[in-house]
């Protein structure tokens, strides 16, 4: 099945979705719905509330408490990434100028504070402890990894494990949240809960890391981020650790100097590609993002065959053949 097939199987919903994504992201200081539909409207995906919707479906939920969670999700996201972009001083995000490169850090920082509180409005407003606690319990953790994050900015020393737990805190957490609150709104049981929740973490660590090796892959004009920014803002992503650890000493702390100096140039940002690709840096990486794939298939095993099933799988594979 394919993705697109998955997208029409919800296409009701998620133009519900879209709906109350507009009526929510409004406000008498006209500059924050400017600055948020600027990136929500930029041709996001929606992958997490398309997931949200699957998993609702999943477990025999159909109630309007969807379309609030799933905006709520949607923000987190938002937030999130109008946070990253002035941390990493972004120019582009999804092909388009970044809102902190247009309207500055403070507003886009502020602008993300107030998606962050609409997403708690409406969860309170939901008015389920559990899926409260949640959506406050992975947010809470993202910021975990954004603090993180950059403490080992520049890190040559970076270890595949700690790598590992930025990703589960920056990207895993979420998507897991956005799986396992559809089972909530359902009441599955708890078996069927945590395989959900798992499902997303594992198909979030599969995102996250397959993203980071596209970096070094794509074409810009497909990727919808500058080619090698990754590196350049000093973020040591798997094909990268991977590289490092499999190089001789004497080209080890060549690259580990150009990234240490940020001695960036064409020259030696594509030395450091080739090197990347030499080495195995990408096939070990889209090799361990495949088993994480595996693992969260897997998981699916507590759920009876049926459609929804089918989709879950069929955005896994998608994650593991996407280009953009």
């Amino acid at each position: 099945m394919h993705i697109s097939e998955v997208f029409h199987a919800y296409a009701d919903e998620m133009r519900q979705i879209e709906g109350h994504l507009d009526r929510y992201i409004t406000s008498e200081v006209k500059l924050i719905p400017e600055i948020a539909h600027h990136l929500i409207d930029s041709g996001g995906k929606r992958f997490r509330p398309l997931l949200h919707l699957i998993c609702s479906r999943m477990c025999a939920y159909g109630g309007e408490h969807r379309f609030p969670l799933a905006a709520s999700i949607e923000f987190i996201h938002t937030a999130s990434l109008l946070h990253d972009d002035v941390i990493d001083e972004a120019v582009i995000r999804r092909g388009k100028t970044s809102a902190n490169n247009i309207w500055g850090n403070s507003a886009s920082v502020l602008v993300g504070d107030f998606l962050y509180s609409k997403a708690f409005k409406l969860l309170s407003e939901i008015g389920d402890i559990r899926i409260v606690q949640i959506m406050s319990k992975m947010t809470n953790i993202m910021s975990e990894g954004e603090v993180f994050q950059l403490m080992k900015c520049g890190d040559t020393s970076l270890t595949e494990a700690e790598y590992l737990s930025i990703v589960e805190k920056k990207t895993a957490v979420l998507i897991s949240a956005a799986c396992e609150s559809g089972a909530v709104l359902g009441g599955a049981s708890e078996p069927q809960t945590r395989a959900l929740g798992q499902f997303g973490y594992k198909i979030g660590m599969a995102f996250q890391i397959t993203d980071d090796t596209l970096d070094y892959m794509a074409r810009e004009e497909d990727f919808g981020k500058a080619i090698g920014k990754d590196l350049e803002e000093g973020k040591m992503t798997l094909p990268l650790i991977y590289t490092l650890a499999a190089s001789t000493q004497s080209r080890r702390h060549e690259i580990q100097g150009i990234i240490e100096k940020k001695a960036f140039s064409p020259q030696t940002t594509a030395a450091i590609f080739e090197a990347i690709q030499k080495s195995g840096g990408i096939d070990y990486s889209l090799h361990r993002a495949a088993q994480f794939i595996g693992e969260a298939k897997e998981g699916l095993r507590v759920f009876p065959d049926g459609p929804e099933k089918d989709h879950l799988h069929a955005v896994a594979e998608y994650i593991l053949s996407r280009k953009t």
